[in-house]
């Protein structure tokens, strides 16, 4: 089974933020970032941000 993630120090912004989110699914990887986004981000759950967010999935698991 394949194993997704994304780790926001690979986008640095004004949060430093060192949280990497890892799901067995694409669609359960989804719903954590989306939470985590806007809470903690400020980003607005959108199509646009779905979309994008999606595309820089990663397989695998995050780097220590």
């Amino acid at each position: 089974m394949a194993r997704y993630y994304i780790d926001c120090r690979d986008y640095p912004g004004d949060v430093k933020c060192s949280v990497a989110l890892a799901a067995d699914s694409k669609e359960e990887l989804l719903k954590a970032v989306v939470e985590h986004g806007t809470k903690v981000h400020g980003y607005e759950d959108t199509p646009e941000f779905r979309d994008n967010i999606t595309k820089e999935f990663k397989q695998g698991t995050p780097p220590m």
